[in-house]
């Protein structure tokens, strides 16, 4: 499993580039659509792995 750290980097890498992108393309172009469906799965990835202890730390 990717550490956190490195996992929320990935993400903050792929957010850039999305916005970076989005300043030059249309929002429906394939290159967007396929940079956001990466950020989707990176942050998906993140709340799969990494949000349950958070949850479990606010409850406690």
């Amino acid at each position: 499993m990717v550490s956190e750290k490195i996992l929320l980097q990935e993400i903050e890498y792929k957010r850039k580039l999305l916005n970076e992108e989005a300043r030059k393309q249309p929002l429906f172009s394939e290159d967007i659509v396929r940079l956001s469906k990466e950020l989707d799965h990176l942050l998906n990835k993140y709340d799969d792995h990494y949000s349950a202890s958070l949850t479990h730390f606010y409850v406690h």
